[in-house]
């Protein structure tokens, strides 16, 4: 387990702040009491943040046919719709919710082709609005596979979530279990497929990113 690069910043920016805390408690309130409180509040405080920026290390099992689930969260939309940016056309969609606990890492689903990838800005609604899809702050990435089939996976901003990094250049090649970006805070990740792809998961169901099959698709 080690700290994603990320973090680096806002971990710095964090034991900064605090520090100042801790030395003007020290200047206008030098009472133990006041001290023990301060010291509490702060050590929860940048363990809640460094907890944001955990990288654990995990090893795909890289398998032709499989889509992988690109994030850690819980599974709140399993169902078909139409996909109005760029696939035009019915998809199944799977829907993963991050909450502030879970690692926030995004992960390629496939090895592919990066076809599309578009930044949104938008609202910063609850990641569960059903809105948050269209509306919020978001990033479009399309993978196409080797036999043609794309996955599109957008990555949405939540009510704390404040920043989307995306790693993916338009025309580039990308390979399984990479890193595809990471979404600071609370967020949720939509994952559009092919209507014969096979989905392994149920609504409610954890995924772990970067380990668990959301669905299979035919390879040839």
């Amino acid at each position: 387990m080690t700290i994603h690069k990320e973090g680096f910043a806002t971990i710095s920016i964090t034991l900064i702040f605090l520090l100042l805390i801790n030395v003007v408690q020290q200047y206008f309130l030098p009472y133990r009491i006041a001290e023990v409180v301060v010291a509490l509040f702060s050590i929860f405080l940048f363990v809640v943040v460094l907890q944001f920026f955990r990288k654990p290390t995990r090893i795909a099992e890289i398998v032709d046919g499989n889509i992988i689930a690109p994030c850690d969260g819980k599974v709140v939309v399993i169902e078909n719709v139409y996909e109005p940016e760029y696939l035009k056309r019915e998809v199944k969609q799977i829907s993963i919710f991050m909450s502030p606990i879970n690692v926030h890492i995004n992960w390629a689903p496939v090895t592919g082709l990066i076809s599309y990838y578009k930044y949104h800005p938008g609202k910063y609604l609850v990641a569960w609005h059903p809105k948050s899809s269209t509306e919020n702050e978001r990033t479009t990435t399309v993978f196409k596979t080797k036999n043609g089939d794309e996955i599109l996976v957008r990555q949405i901003a939540g009510a704390l979530a404040r920043r989307i990094v995306n790693y993916c250049k338009e025309g580039s090649a990308i390979g399984q279990s990479n890193e595809m970006g990471f979404i600071k805070f609370g967020s949720r990740v939509d994952v559009y497929l092919p209507l014969d792809a096979e989905v392994k998961v149920q609504l409610e169901q954890k995924s772990i990113g970067n380990k668990t099959i959301l669905a299979t698709f035919k390879t040839t």
